[in-house]
């Protein structure tokens, strides 16, 4: 689409000529961190702008520039950046000593807030990261069940060491033995688990029962369903992997709202649950997760310097005692969904599609309509240019998100906020209204 290249190139333009400090950091960062970068996801051209600071849902520029944020830190910063209760914590943490090396009695504490928002939890552990729970309950997985494949889902990814985009095993991954499947997709994984080589040898099926990094698709419950059943007829562990879903609904993540019967045998979480803090947990059924009591003789080591840091588990108590109650859980779920479906009614008619559920959300420009968007497959043709070129726009009227359409509301946004960015998406799409018409006719005004 030359028009859009050249919609972008201009934004792109106008972007170097108003960050000329973030340029000139992320050119000194080159010279220490290969392409400047030590976090890939944070990376976009030309050069990524670089935050100076951050109070509540307020981000500020090294060029002086302010933007509301709508990435938060991608669900990790559900209580905005300065949340009165969790800074408080930390501050008494730190005046009691930062390393123990040894137990103390937020962790148990913080555990048993955890449990009682996932009840299919029956025992825990806590990770420095949503990645570290993965490994661990795919660890878990294998150990419990002497088995060694893993379904897993094209374009699912489960942290730094499990991506697999568009249905590719990236070279940096744990080297398990992945069938890879398709989301949404019950005959796919009936396929792989029935192969012979395969029908008596699949330790786990991982599945997110939204599809985060990977366009926030929704798993269609009776998907969800069917992989229980699979799971049970294979005799493989049903791993959920909620590090981002877990914000949903009351804060019990998507499986709150399935049948008990439905619900996995182990759960990862991460991201907000440690207030903002380092932080991933795995658990699930008792019989799986005793293989890590250190009492018994045949145990199974867990180790981890940081798992029960006691500033993430004094931020992450908090912040669920005090803060993310069930109730403002609830409350900012219902605003999310408030906020998704007024931008899929601005781009209804064009190429922009606005998938989530609840406070995470991404844009799409696809010709696939919005009900059919089921899997990678479906939004294949997404328009990487117009992506950057909303981001762009965003940008310049002071709205921060991820350049590939990301959203992630935290607490500290107000109704303010939210109409401007809906407003703001609003004069992007009358702006740009050529550039989004779909292939059955002009873009909606």
């Amino acid at each position: 689409m030359a028009a859009a290249e050249k919609a972008y190139n201009e934004a792109q333009e106008r972007f170097i000529a108003q960050n000329p400090k973030s340029k000139a950091i992320h050119e000194r960062a080159t010279e220490s961190l290969p392409g400047g970068n030590t976090r890939s996801v944070l990376f976009y051209d030309p050069f990524p702008l670089s935050i100076t600071s951050a109070q509540n849902a307020t981000l500020h520029d090294a060029d002086g520039h302010s933007y509301i944020d709508l990435l938060g830190e991608y669900t990790a910063g559900l209580y905005g950046h300065s949340e009165p209760v969790i800074t408080q914590a930390i501050i008494e943490t730190t005046k009691k000593g930062l390393n123990f090396g040894s137990h103390h009695e937020d962790e148990g504490r913080l555990a048993a807030l955890v449990k009682q928002r996932f009840p299919s939890m029956e025992l825990l552990r806590f990770t420095n990261s949503g990645t570290e729970a993965n490994l661990m309950a795919i660890a878990a997985a294998k150990i419990a069940t002497g088995k060694k494949k893993i379904v897993v889902f094209a374009n699912g990814y489960h942290g730094g060491t499990f991506l697999f985009a568009a249905g590719k095993n990236s070279p940096i991954n744990v080297p398990h033995e992945y069938l890879i499947a398709t989301y949404n997709d019950l005959e796919s994984v009936h396929a792989l688990i029935r192969e012979p080589e395969n029908a008596r040898d699949v330790a786990a099926i991982i599945v997110e029962p939204m599809m985060g990094s990977g366009g926030c698709i929704p798993a269609d419950e009776g998907f969800l369903e069917g992989l229980r059943k699979a799971a049970d007829e294979s005799g493989a562990v049903l791993i959920y992997d909620e590090v981002m879903t877990s914000r949903m609904h009351s804060g019990g993540g998507i499986q709150s709202q399935l049948p008990v019967d439905m619900r996995p045998d182990l759960t990862t979480l991460g991201k907000y649950i440690g207030g903002g803090m380092s932080f991933g947990a795995f658990g699930g059924k008792r019989s799986i997760m005793d293989i890590f009591d250190p009492r018994r003789p045949d145990s199974i080591k867990h180790a981890g310097t940081f798992n029960n840091n006691v500033l993430t588990m004094a931020a992450g108590r908090a912040g669920l005692e005090q803060v993310f109650t069930p109730d403002r859980a609830q409350q900012l779920h219902a605003i999310g969904d408030k906020l998704r479906k007024r931008l899929q009614e601005i781009g209804r008619g064009t190429l922009m599609k606005v998938t989530g559920v609840g406070s995470i959300m991404c844009f799409q420009f696809t010709q696939s309509s919005l009900d059919r968007i089921k899997s990678h497959n479906d939004i294949a043709d997404s328009d990487a240019t117009l992506s950057g070129l909303l981001h762009l726009f965003l940008l310049q009227r002071g709205f921060y998100i991820a350049r590939r359409g990301f959203m992630a509301l935290s607490l500290a946004l107000t109704e303010s906020d939210l109409d401007g960015s809906a407003k703001a998406v609003e004069d992007f799409v009358v702006e740009h209204r050529q550039l989004l018409a779909d292939s059955s006719g002009s873009a909606k005004l």
